[in-house]
């Protein structure tokens, strides 16, 4: 795994009243942007590109990270305006020499074996596959469900199953392919469009990992990145 790109565009709406003016993957955790803690697991794993997919305040993390941190080389995918998660992928792919690469969301850490996620997804000869954790409740997440042989079988809404079950944990090794053989419009939502379109007809498949798991997306969660990061 030698690129990732990391979605780091997003509002960050619900935490408004914690961070102000600062884009969500640049809320401060120990005096240090979130970011970084996401940075630091690639740089070990040995990610040695990484596509910052940025839109909202994109000059608070430009100025921030420059070119490069560490040994990571860092690239912006700036978006004028909003082109929804699939768009924002499609458009950092742009960015990237390999056929495969690794996509993350900069508003979540989700500790993964990335040597076995990256195995997982080339034994299954995969366009796409995705890391997924259980929960006790998948109701505000919505549900993903695999076959026997860990193709993805269900996309459930939010709502709409309750209870313990898988939810998708925001990781994606996407081979580009992928966006060839179905194109889209400009701005287009990668969950909708392609994964709830297409899972029934395409070999998409889900492995299951029990890593740490943290999503800073509403104040109680951005507290507990304080206390256990």
């Amino acid at each position: 795994m030698k690129e990732a790109i990391i979605l780091a565009g997003g509002f960050g709406t619900r935490l408004q009243g914690v961070i102000k003016d600062l884009p969500k993957p640049m809320a401060p955790v120990h005096n240090r942007p979130f970011l970084t803690y996401i940075l630091d697991n690639l740089a070990a794993a040995g990610c040695e590109h990484v596509v910052l997919s940025t839109g909202y305040l994109h000059k608070k993390i430009e100025e921030y990270f420059g070119k490069n941190y560490g040994k990571l080389q860092i690239s912006y995918a700036q978006e004028n305006e909003p082109l929804g998660t699939g768009g924002a992928i499609r458009f950092a792919l742009t960015f990237c020499q390999t056929d495969e690469v690794l996509v993350l969301n900069g508003d979540t850490i989700f500790k993964v074996d990335w040597s076995k996620f990256i195995q997982f997804h080339q034994q299954k000869n995969a366009l796409l596959s995705i890391v997924l954790r259980q929960v006790d409740d998948v109701a505000r997440y919505g549900c993903v469900a695999l076959d026997a042989q860990n193709r993805i079988s269900l996309f459930a809404e939010k709502n709409a199953v309750a209870g313990k079950g898988l939810i998708n944990g925001g990781i994606y090794l996407i081979n580009k392919q992928l966006f060839d053989k179905y194109p889209q419009p400009q701005k287009f939502s990668f969950e909708k469009e392609i994964m709830e379109q297409f899972y029934k007809k395409e070999s998409f498949y889900g492995l299951v990992s029990d890593g740490y798991f943290l999503d800073i997306g509403i104040p109680e969660d951005y507290a507990r990145a304080e206390k256990e990061l």
